[in-house]
């Protein structure tokens, strides 16, 4: 009677767990560039959330949950929260792109014509990502253009958002958006199919291992530098660590397969 009794308050947390609504967090990860903007509506409460520009999403909901997700740049999805979603600190959950075909068309290139020529820009000037922007604007980022803020310089904005912690904020947000940028750059000069036939990635950890490699400063700067045969020399390396790291994982993947 006492051992039912006690495995009867074991299942009270779990039960209670699946019963009340908790905050998600979220991203959707794609091919595409365009994350923002992407709908989720979860179709037992009723209720929806959207993402923000890097696909990021806070959602209410419990487990057993339905969550969609529709955009018109990607193909509809929708994913069933687990309790083993509500351990995480954040779901990924991919979504493909939504490929138009358009009849063949001739494209000719005018290499002449540019915003250069055109005057719309001077020449040889630096272009930023938002995420540089909004930290030149909070008065920290050290442009190296005599028009803005001077190299080492700053203004009384930047001193107040530096005190406030809204600057280091925004550097959080640009080393992120830089990670984001390679892990795009990575699947432009790599098919997915080379990581899943030559460097022997499993295809479901195709995306993880793009996370893994942002990390490496190695392979950061081999394509920064566009030089393809080390960033494939360097992504070899990895793909074995990634591989170790992962090993009972995907040993237990290869077996049910089998």
């Amino acid at each position: 009677m006492i051992k039912k009794l006690f495995f009867f308050f074991l299942l009270i947390p779990a039960f209670l767990f699946s019963q009340n609504d908790s905050i998600i967090n979220g991203k959707v990860v794609s091919e595409s560039s365009l994350l923002e903007g992407i709908h989720i509506i979860n179709l037992s409460k009723k209720n929806g959330a959207v993402t923000d520009a890097r696909g990021y999403f806070q959602i209410s909901a419990k487990v057993s949950d339905t969550l969609q997700f529709s955009a018109v740049n990607l193909k509809a999805r929708r994913y069933v929260l687990t309790a083993n979603d509500f351990s995480k600190d954040l779901v990924f959950v991919k979504m493909e792109s939504l490929i138009t075909e358009l009849d063949e068309v001739a494209i000719i290139q005018y290499k002449n014509i540019n915003a250069v020529a055109l005057g719309i820009v001077p020449a040889n000037q630096k272009t930023y990502t938002p995420a540089e922007r909004k930290l030149a604007a909070a008065g920290d980022f050290k442009w190296y253009s005599p028009l803005l803020i001077p190299l080492g310089g700053m203004s009384v904005d930047g001193l107040i958002n530096s005190i406030s912690g809204r600057t280091s904020m925004l550097k959080k947000e640009l080393v992120v958006e830089r990670k984001e940028m390679l892990q795009l750059k990575t699947s432009d000069y790599f098919e997915r199919k080379y990581f899943v036939e030559t460097l022997k990635i499993p295809e479901i950890y195709v995306d993880g291992f793009l996370f893994y490699i942002a990390e490496n400063e190695r392979f950061a700067r081999a394509m920064k530098d566009k030089n393809k045969t080390m960033a494939s020399f360097i992504l070899s390396e990895l793909a074995v660590e990634y591989l170790k790291l992962n090993e009972l994982e995907i040993s237990k993947i290869k077996a049910d397969e089998k």
